[in-house]
Formats: structure tokens, C-alpha cells, sequence
């Protein structure tokens, strides 16, 4: 297991008869922005957890940077920060108060580096807590998660609440992190955002991890969905064989799901008289709707 930051075999956590999550498997290299996604309640959150040793897994083991995450985890704590999905903090404190204290207990008393990433992500450190918005909050989560120089990032929904323009100094920031040997493990239910980032993506669904792959091959097989309204609404066999997969009419109204090249689509769109054309990535639940169906992942 030399050169992994995080391996799990068969991992699985029971609330009593209920399903956490259930025989999960990864492997994510050291130096990697690996992307966990899936859509909410698919088990991210509890695989989290039970990574951090928060929670015990019911079955199966898990290691961080070649540790036991039971048998070690205070002394795997103290390699990794971490942004939970919903942020709470004592009410009564300042923000440069609650960072310093963070600071002393994370062995980094020095908050110049603190200061880097609060300007960074545009947070004021004078407010007090129980001021903040929620978007505020998470900033002050990415700052906290980050002062101590962590050899692991561990970030579920780290985008939650925060405008375009810190996502994007956020992304810059894991980037420059990563470079310098960080490994990131970013937990999401936005596809996007995964793709944009990430290397490798393992996707979870009830519970279950479906697939594991670069974000590469994703992308390949990335669907877009396609709606517009004309005078003609088309049927599937005025397309190709399965290009136009899973069309729906509706008055006038059309909509489906491609995947394939854009000049293709772009050239039989062109036959229709099109009223109004709208092409967006599909959610994500779509995405595993396609794809998964059948509970295999890797096939369309």
C-alpha cells in the first residue's frame, strides 16, 4: 500500500438495519485531486466519517497514508484537514479567534499563513461567528482546514455556499496545494466541478461505489442534454441510431440526451426550423439514470 493516501477494502458502515454505505473500495495515490461524487445521501458523507474515524465501520478497513484510520486516528487527524459539508462554530468567538485556537491545536502557532488564505478567499478575520453567512462560514472551514499544512485534504461539498469568483480562487488554491504534493479528496454532487478539478473520480450511488475512472474516459462519455421548440417536434427516427436517446415531445417542445461530438449535433439540428435551443450538461442523477441503470458502471 506504499504511495496511497487513502485505501479502503469492503468498507461499509449499518445505522442498525439501515445502509450507510456498503463494501466500499478505493484507492487514491499520494499527490492526486481525487473527486468523490454522487447525489445527495449517496453515502459521501459517511464515507467521510468513517475515514476520519468520526464513525466505526460496521465492516471492512480503511488506511490512511498506510495507517489503520482506528487503531491511528489521532495521529492520522493530525495529517489532515478537513471541511465538513455543514459548518458550526462556537457563536461567540471571532473569526481570527477561532483560527488562532485551531492554529495552537494543530501545532502552528504562526499565522502568517492564515492570513495568506483569508485574504485569498476574500474572508473578513475581524467578524464574529455568529455574524457570518453561510458561505462566510465555509470560507473561515477552507482557512481552519488548510493553516497547518495538511499532507491530506479531506473536503465534502467544499463549494456549498460560496460564489463564482472564490470557487474559482478556491479551485487555484487546491491546485497550488496539490503542487506541492497535497493530496485532496473532493467530495461533490455537482459533476462540473469534478471534472474541472480532478484527475480520477470514484461515483457512489446508494450506498455503493458504481465506478472508478479518469476523468478523462468521463468526459468521453459525458451526455448533454438537448431541448428546443420548432414546428415539427421530431421523432427518434428522424436522427441517427441512438443519437437521440431518451426523446421526449411535448407540444412543440423536444428534449433529449446526446453524447458524441458537437459538430454532429450542431449538423442535424440544422434541419429543423428551431424556435429556441437550449444544450446544458445534464444533472447528475440523469448521468447515473443513463448510464447505471443497470447498477454497471463504465457502459452506456
Amino acid at each position: 500500500m506504499n504511495g496511497m493516501a487513502i485505501v479502503t477494502e469492503g468498507l461499509s458502515k449499518y445505522y442498525g438495519r439501515h445502509r450507510g454505505i456498503e463494501r466500499i473500495d478505493l484507492r487514491v495515490p499520494e499527490g492526486e485531486i481525487f473527486g468523490f461524487i454522487g447525489p445527495n445521501g449517496a453515502g459521501k458523507t459517511t464515507t467521510i466519517r468513517t475515514l476520519l474515524n468520526l464513525i466505526f465501520p460496521t465492516a471492512g478497513r480503511a488506511e490512511i497514508f498506510g495507517r489503520d484510520i482506528v487503531r491511528h486516528g489521532p495521529e492520522i487527524r493530525r495529517s489532515i484537514g478537513y471541511v465538513p459539508a455543514e459548518v458550526k462554530y462556537y457563536p461567540g468567538m471571532r473569526v481570527k479567534e477561532l483560527l488562532a485556537y485551531s492554529a495552537a491545536l494543530n501545532g502552528a502557532p504562526d499565522l502568517s499563513r492564515a492570513a495568506v488564505l483569508a485574504e485569498r478567499l476574500a474572508l473578513d478575520t475581524n467578524r464574529r461567528i455568529d455574524e457570518l453567512s453561510s458561505g462566510n462560514a465555509k470560507k473561515v472551514a477552507l482557512v481552519q482546514s488548510m493553516l497547518h499544512s495538511p499532507r491530506l485534504l479531506i473536503l465534502d461539498e467544499p463549494t456549498n455556499g460560496l460564489d463564482p469568483l472564490i470557487q474559482n480562487r478556491l479551485s487555484e488554491l487546491l491546485r497550488e496545494e496539490n503542487a506541492r504534493g497535497v493530496t485532496v479528496f473532493f467530495s461533490s454532487h455537482v459533476l462540473g466541478e469534478v471534472q474541472r478539478l480532478c484527475r480520477r473520480v470514484a461515483i457512489i450511488k446508494e450506498g455503493s461505489i458504481l465506478t472508478s475512472e479518469d476523468v478523462a474516459t468521463l468526459r468521453q462519455k459525458r451526455l448533454r442534454k438537448v431541448s428546443f421548440t420548432t414546428a415539427r417536434p421530431p421523432v427518434p427516427a428522424d436522427f441517427p441510431s441512438g443519437m437521440a436517446r431518451e426523446l421526449i415531445r411535448e407540444g412543440d417542445a423536444v428534449r433529449f440526451l446526446y453524447a458524441g461530438a458537437s459538430n454532429t449535433l450542431v449538423q442535424e439540428l440544422s434541419r429543423f426550423d428551431i424556435h429556441q435551443l437550449r444544450i446544458e450538461e445534464p444533472s447528475l442523477e440523469e448521468v447515473f439514470m443513463h448510464y447505471y441503470s443497470s447498477g454497471k458502471g463504465g457502459t452506456a
